[in-house]
């Protein structure tokens, strides 16, 4: 049976598809838009914090924010899926003689029942009457990223909907001293990249992001104050015993009261002050800190200070908890909304790949050292010479059991570095009992000396070292929360451009463990990390051409004018008043009466009561259309004034003179002119610029491209061809197919016979950011919003003529040409193949003396060569269609 988050998953892509429509919100769409694929280059939020970032919306939009228990049963309408859904055993339903409502409440307060059907996670859902949601995103995938987006997105949607249902302050909840470091990224997320620039500028204006200061008993925040974000953890915020003398508990209570309810918890400063924001979320980062392993204790901490939020603020809109770790005891917390695992994230490229690299060894106290000395050897001939792209060296994490362990195992790495011919000084060493703090924080920098960590426990929990390769676990770990798995895990992050597998060594001891901890936290086994492989992978392109002439096209450019002189005289007269409904009031007193069950009697007569009408200042309005309609403000002012003498306007009047002004200065024409337009093929702006060592600048880009077509990523200096200083005007080309690559192979072969009559080629349809070019045209899809499209090649001679190219699948090649002939009959309902090449027709209809625009259906791998015709004679001979 599915599971909720794989059915909300799926009703998320249906709803992505018509548009993140469902609601009355219409801003939400340009925000997800604008998020999914923001204007040129930088930062963009990855695919599962897209998925989670929708899901979240959907829950909060269309399913109007229910807590948990409400929602699994709006999606499990039958009695038997609910169960089932929840993972009720038969048994402990047929126990409570199958009666639900027992069968909750059972849950709720027996923890002998609870136990013994495995329900803990259960329970945790049912308790809560508030939304509270879990966001499972495997480590890597940008959690804290994630909480940053939707603080955005709901502050973006509250600016623009004031009145709105949105969050106006956060509380982001981190345990532990190294993740509230961690959570300080959320200061340095780039949300321009996230917010539509309309929406970025007063959300960046608005944001107060706040974190709670060791020794500071206070918020630096004003109470009942909008758009606070408020980073601290489960100590600095909590609800906390407060002291009172036994003396004073009888004035307090009386006599009967007994003396732990005079102890009763109160909240302390921070969390009353936390209290008084209006409309709060809270998100809880590492949310497996309180469910997950430690359900049974830390849970408590958090869950009573959100309880008295949930109480005492003026409104709790939800709860929001990531984690990479959504099971407790190979349960499934119910909670969860997004999952997105660890072999998805490798799958994704998200994580370094470590299938078939996860390495056991079945060794003895007595002969440790030599499994140490066989990891140091071992990681020294994989990766001794590995480096990420920016030059960092590969580095190796060893953990220990205990600070003994270290001291009796280092000497023994020390002889095995010397025998490699390595410096000990490659050795840092972290713990309690020889804290190098510096050294540590500087291990993952790219001019770090070290190379090796020791380290008892220190390096797990959001330590990012990105040039990471290996993780080694000395010996057994003897712990009962899932440090294996960190600690296994931390060389799994991933950064662009590395090819290279992660490496994990550990005993078969640590193996079983890390393969339960796997289970029970991700729901994974090392056999499913094992045949995970990436699905997607990055690269760096580099500009080879910087100078590239701009391609001139024709467009038509619509101007309004106004038909009559702009002197006309405005005049205004007041509206005729309508009647409004007027104010009534009726008395009634309880009676019983003969003619009707009504216990309600009317005494007296019903009174009609004249309201005063809403009015604004005369200057204000004046203002306000002067503004508006681009007039003179005195000049429309004077207009009023004898209109509206008493100096008010009423404010149902506004529209009918909104109405006159435009029926006046309203006369306008629209006039089309051709105009000559200069598109870059490539804009160097939207490209990251260095110096190379020569003093050369360098202008380069990262793309992604999927790894089943890494054989069609090409490199100028693998290309076989006589024409080298045609196309290649960026290296490596990321061609779609292979009939584009056997495209500009068969170009560049018909150029060596007439390469004094070609300018260039050029491979277009990769580079289609507005930021790095302007070789695009726009179409209305579908949808009926605007989209952007950019064709796969671009020919020009040197006599001003150029041929644009692009290469489909034949499969579209009947129903492309159907809409050509359905556009020709004026009808407007094109696939979206079609609207492409109707606008890209436009362009060839409005300059057919020097351009041409041809669309090349292929069958095979490589395209035909009646179907090359018309391009190669356009290459040899420039010969007109």
């Amino acid at each position: 049976m599915a599971h909720l988050h794989e059915i909300l998953a799926a009703e998320v892509s249906t709803w992505g598809r018509k548009n993140y429509t469902g609601h009355d919100f219409l801003v939400l769409t340009e925000i997800l838009d604008w998020a999914k694929k923001p204007d040129g280059s930088g930062f963009v939020l990855r695919p599962p914090q897209i998925k989670a970032l929708e899901t979240y919306w959907y829950l909060r939009l269309v399913r109007k924010t229910p807590n948990v228990f409400e929602l699994y049963k709006r999606v499990f309408h039958n009695k038997s899926d609910l169960l089932k859904a929840f993972g009720v055993p038969p048994p402990a339903f047929e126990l409570v003689d199958y009666d639900e409502s027992e069968l909750w409440r059972r849950i709720k307060v027996d923890d002998g029942f609870t136990r013994q059907y495995r329900l803990e996670a259960l329970r945790e859902t049912l308790t809560l009457d508030y939304a509270s949601y879990i966001l499972a995103l495997a480590m890597g995938a940008g959690k804290t990223a994630l909480i940053g987006a939707i603080i955005a997105t709901e502050f973006g949607m509250a600016i623009e909907y004031p009145e709105g249902p949105f969050v106006q302050n956060a509380l982001v909840f981190a345990p532990g001293l190294t993740i509230i470091e961690s959570l300080r990224e959320l200061a340095e997320v780039p949300y321009h990249r996230i917010l539509p620039q309309r929406l970025y500028k007063p959300f960046a204006a608005s944001l107060k992001l706040t974190f709670t200061r060791e020794g500071d008993p206070d918020i630096p925040i004003i109470e009942r104050s909008y758009f606070n974000v408020v980073v601290t953890n489960t100590e600095k915020i909590r609800i906390q015993k407060e002291t009172i003398r036994k003396s004073d508990i009888g004035n307090l209570f009386g006599p009967a009261e007994k003396e732990d309810e005079a102890r009763a918890t109160v909240a302390n400063r921070r969390l009353r002050k936390l209290a008084s924001l209006p409309h709060l979320a809270v998100f809880s980062d590492e949310a497996h800190h309180t469910y997950g392993q430690a359900l049974d204790t830390e849970l408590k901490k958090v869950r009573k200070t959100v309880d008295y939020l949930h109480h005492n603020s003026p409104n709790l809109v939800c709860v929001v908890n990531t984690t990479g770790t959504p099971y407790f005891q190979r349960q499934l917390l119910r909670d969860v909304v997004v999952w997105y695992g660890l072999s998805e994230g490798i799958r994704d490229g998200i994580l370094k790949d470590v299938s078939d690299n996860i390495i056991a060894y079945d060794f003895s106290d007595e002969n440790v050292d030599q499994y140490i000395g066989r990891v140091i050897e071992d990681f020294f001939r994989e990766y001794g010479s590995t480096t990420l792209p920016d030059g960092s060296l590969s580095k190796l994490a060893i953990y220990f059991p205990q600070t003994d362990d270290v001291e009796r195992l280092r000497p023994f790495i020390e002889a095995k570095l010397l025998d490699l011919g390595l410096s000990v000084t490659l050795i840092v060493e972290h713990h309690t009992k020889k804290e190098s703090k510096v050294d540590f924080d500087h291990f993952k920098q790219r001019d770090s000396p070290h190379r090796i960590a020791l380290l008892v426990d220190r390096g797990v929990e959001g330590w990012n070292v990105p040039a990471l390769f290996a993780c080694c676990l000395a010996r057994k770990l003897k712990t009962s929360n899932n440090f294996v798995l960190q600690a296994a895990s931390r060389c799994l992050r991933q950064v662009p451009g590395n090819t290279r597998k992660a490496r994990i060594y550990l005993s078969m001891d640590n193996r079983s463990i890390l393969d339960r901890q796997l289970q029970e936290t991700y729901g994974e086994t090392l056999d499913d990390l094992n045949r995970s492989t990436r699905s997607g992978k990055s690269c760096i392109i580099r500009l080879r051409k910087l100078h590239i002439p701009e391609f001139y096209i024709r467009q038509i450019v619509k101007t309004v004018v106004g038909r009559k002189s702009a002197e006309r005289e405005l005049k205004l007269v007041k509206p005729q008043a309508e009647r409004a409904e007027a104010l009534t009031e009726r008395r009634f007193t309880v009676a019983e009466q003969n003619a009707t069950f009504s216990v309600l009697q009317q005494i007296g007569e019903t009174l009609e009561i004249a309201g005063v009408p809403e009015t604004r200042d005369l200057y204000a309005v004046a203002t306000d259309l002067a503004v508006e309609y681009r007039l003179d403000i005195w000049a429309i002012y004077d207009v009023l004034k004898p209109v509206y003498s008493e100096g008010e306007i009423p404010i149902k009047d506004l529209r009918a003179l909104k109405n006159q002004i435009e029926d006046q200065l309203g006369d306008y024409e629209v006039r089309e002119e051709a105009v000559e337009k200069g598109l870059a093929l490539v804009k160097l702006d939207g490209f990251d610029k260095d110096i190379d060592p020569d003093g050369t600048e360098v202008y380069t880009a990262e793309i992604m491209y999927p790894i089943d077509r890494e054989e069609l990523l090409t490199h100028l200096e693998d290309w076989k061809t006589n024409a080298r200083e045609f196309g290649f005007h960026y290296t490596p080309y990321n061609f779609d197919s292979k009939p584009e690559r056997h495209f500009l192979e068969q170009v560049l072969r018909h150029i060596t016979s007439s390469p004094d009559e070609i300018e260039d080629v050029y491979f277009t349809g990769a580079i289609t950011d507005p930021k790095k070019t302007d070789f695009y045209v726009e179409y209305k899809g579908e949808d009926g919003g605007w989209h952007r499209y950019t064709p796969d090649f671009v020919v020009r001679r040197k006599d001003g003529r150029s041929l644009i190219v692009e290469i489909k699948d034949a499969r579209f090649e009947a129903t492309t040409k159907e809409d050509e002939e359905r556009a020709k009959r004026g009808e407007s309902l094109l696939t979206v193949e079609g609207r492409k090449a109707m606008a890209l027709k436009k362009w060839e209809e409005l300059s057919p003396d020097r351009l041409k625009y041809e669309i090349i259906y292929a069958k095979d791998e490589t395209i035909s060569h009646d179907r090359l015709k018309a391009s190669s004679d356009f290459v040899i001979g420039g010969r007109k269609r």
